[in-house]
């Protein structure tokens, strides 16, 4: 299984419900229950007026599309940083897992978990601005 980066810095907000953010935008994971309207998006698509916000968060998904008869393996990545002290931000789409930790964290969870057998392709790379992956 290996890992992907996500090249972008990325927010985590509550926005208003009927906010003005920009449903064009290429990346971003809306989450609405009873008790809140949550956002995650890059940061500079970050909207106005939002309620709280908490930028500095970086990220990478699990490549491929996951079967959901597959079990284990967003638990097992969390345990792993979880050992490390680093704590994770997860959002699931239909496809896969996408695991966020803050910016100060990005690259310890990335080498972590490289060296638990989760490579994420490009040993070593940097990830510098205009090199986004998606």
């Amino acid at each position: 299984m290996e890992l992907e980066r996500i090249g972008h810095r990325l927010t985590v907000c509550k926005i208003p419900e009927g906010s003005d953010f920009n449903l064009s935008a290429d990346f971003y994971f809306i989450g609405k229950t009873d008790e809140e309207f949550s956002l995650v998006c890059r940061t500079e698509d970050t909207p106005q007026n939002t309620v709280q916000r908490d930028d500095g968060w970086r990220g990478f998904r699990i490549r491929g599309t996951l079967d959901f008869s597959l079990v284990g393996i967003l638990s097992r990545l969390s345990g792993i940083l979880a050992e490390q002290k680093i704590g994770i931000f997860a959002v699931s789409t239909y496809n896969t897992d996408y695991i966020l930790v803050k910016e100060e964290n990005y690259k310890r969870a990335l080498a972590v978990l490289a060296s638990a057998g989760y490579p994420t392709g490009e040993k070593d790379r940097e990830d510098l601005p205009g090199q986004d992956r998606l």
